[in-house]
């Protein structure tokens, strides 16, 4: 029997982590990596306390996995200990493919999604490992037969949101976030080879629907975090423009190498080793070091941008229902040229428009299935108590300086 190591989470207090491979990959550099790696980004610079990591997330998915796993055998479904190996697996490595600043620099610094890069990772450690998380990735790739395992992993009421929906809410205080994440599990079953869940587990899905809504426009897409990381998102291409162009920028060598090469997904598939051996030694730390060498940069932009985020003078950004108006644009970008009075290249790294949206329930995808007490499974969008609506919510932005002192 395998002993059990015990951790002390804040959110779900103590938690048990399997010995074997599990303990082991947790102990590998390239999960470790992820205790330097922020989960929610600069969202710390709203909410202080949101300083939590892709570990933290990462081990309570994991404990998560583990309580849907003995929630499902004590109903009968059957899960054999490979099974639940593989899945709790997937679970745990499932986020170890994001960058710095998580979702932030996703495509600024490389343009591969963070789930291609996260099963890279995990194809180089089924070869260390002799094989032992082939299963872990076929469940993660959907291609097991026991469908729910996937769903456990990736779906619409997964581990990875009941999660971050609960740690995230915690660390940030934003209590319209809090799910009823313990009951929701208890009501998940499998039906015909699929997660479902149960007639009266039906409002607490509700209520993670709603929590999850509100955690997007209150958190994770807040008008001041928008503007933070839309910021940081300037700065790095900024750097890579001088970069490309013959500046040498200070910087650690993984940085320096991403900076200047242009890293694709058939990049990956030519040249994967010595990639994630790059992407493995780059994290927040690498980020933030260079911020604070950037602030003393001879290129006025870089410079600007650069002490502007290290001592939070973020911009202005206006959020609003309907697309930013040309005329709104122009008008802003001949403000601040005549504030910055510098060279009209540098206008688009201070005034930029964008949009973000979000969608409080998506039926294009595998819905949420609801079993009902006689048998019957319907989605829940045809749920007779179903009052959430199935919309993707657009908001568009513009961001620029605030313009209160004189700029560099």
């Amino acid at each position: 029997m395998l002993r059990q190591k015990i951790l002390n989470d804040p959110v779900y207090g103590f938690i048990d982590i399997p010995s074997g491979i599990i303990f082991q990959l947790i102990e590998h550099p390239y999960f470790q990596r992820l205790r330097r790696i922020k989960q929610v980004s600069l969202t710390h610079y709203v909410y202080p306390g949101a300083l939590h990591t892709r570990f933290h997330h990462a081990l309570g998915a994991l404990h998560l996995m583990q309580q849907a796993i003995r929630t499902l055998r004590e109903k009968g479904v059957e899960i054999t200990p490979e099974e639940a190996e593989g899945v709790s697996i997937a679970i745990l490595l499932h986020d170890i493919g994001h960058g710095p600043f998580s979702h932030t620099l996703e495509h600024t610094l490389i343009q591969v999604h963070h789930e291609r890069i996260s099963a890279l990772f995990m194809e180089k450690l089924n070869e260390e490992f002799q094989g032992a998380l082939s299963l872990a990735i076929q469940i993660f790739r959907d291609e097991y037969p026991k469908k729910f395992l996937s769903q456990l992993v990736s779906g619409q009421l997964d581990m990875d949101r009941l999660d971050y929906l609960t740690r995230d809410s915690f660390f940030t205080g934003v209590y319209e976030g809090v799910i009823g994440y313990d009951r929701i599990i208890k009501m998940l079953s499998v039906h015909d080879g699929e997660l479902v869940v149960e007639e009266k587990g039906i409002y607490s899905v509700e209520k993670f629907l709603i929590s999850r809504r509100l955690m997007y426009w209150q958190v994770y897409l807040h008008k001041t975090v928008l503007s933070a990381e839309q910021m940081l998102v300037r700065t790095l291409q900024r750097a890579r423009h001088l970069a490309t162009t013959g500046w040498d920028l200070p910087g650690s060598p993984p940085l320096r190498f991403f900076l200047t090469n242009t890293v694709t997904e058939n990049d990956f598939d030519t040249n994967r080793d010595t990639l994630l051996e790059y992407f493995a030694a780059l994290d927040d730390f690498d980020i933030v070091a260079a911020l604070k060498n950037w602030m003393y940069a001879p290129d006025r932009v870089l410079a600007f941008l650069a002490q502007s985020l290290i001592n939070r003078r973020l911009f202005k950004l206006e959020l609003q229902n309907t697309p930013i108006a040309i005329a709104r644009m122009e008008e802003m970008k001949q403000q601040v040229a005549g504030w910055w009075n510098g060279q009209a290249e540098d206008i688009p790294y201070l005034v930029f428009a964008g949009q973000e949206s979000n969608n409080t329930y998506n039926t294009q995808k595998a819905e949420i299935q609801i079993l009902y007490k006689n048998g019957e499974v319907r989605p829940m969008s045809t749920s007779v108590d179903f009052e959430i609506q199935p919309r993707n919510t657009v908001k568009y932005y513009l961001c620029y300086p605030k313009m209160q002192d004189q700029p560099l």
